[in-house]
């Protein structure tokens, strides 16, 4: 039976504002780390793209990829994306920003294992799109 312990709880991550009471990824003994839910805030905790689901998303995968880079991985590393949006009418302009981050690193691959859930809606009504992510970071766990 395979055990995966916790490795280290990263909460201290350049580029992105502090999650108040989480740690933002967690490495474990098995090669994996879980990202929490990355949303469209700047360093400082700002919104960022106010009813613009394009640039809300733009600002979440920039926070997703600040956390990859503090794992030391890239976005070839992704195993899983989890996608949280209030309205999927918008949903070809979150693939088009998702495209633009994923298409330069993966190129002809297939995008990584991903569902979308529609919610009612986030923490705050003004946020538009949560992402989380799994991530492959090596048997060492980062």
């Amino acid at each position: 039976m395979l055990v995966a312990k916790i490795n280290e709880r990263l909460s201290d991550i350049p580029g992105v504002a502090p999650g108040f009471g989480y740690a933002h990824a967690v490495t474990t003994s098995n090669g994996l780390a879980f990202v929490s839910g990355q949303i469209a805030v700047d360093a400082d905790g700002n919104l960022v793209g106010a009813n613009d689901l394009a640039a809300q998303t733009r600002q979440a995968l920039t926070n997703l990829q600040n956390v990859l880079h503090a794992l030391g991985a890239d976005w070839t590393d992704l195993v899983k994306l989890t996608w949280f949006v209030t309205d999927t009418s918008g949903l070809q302009d979150l693939r088009d920003v998702r495209d633009e981050f994923l298409r330069p690193a993966l190129g002809d691959q297939p995008n990584p294992a991903s569902s979308l859930v529609q919610v009612a809606g986030l923490f705050r009504p003004e946020f538009l799109v949560e992402v989380e992510a799994v991530v492959a970071v090596g048997e060492s766990g980062r």
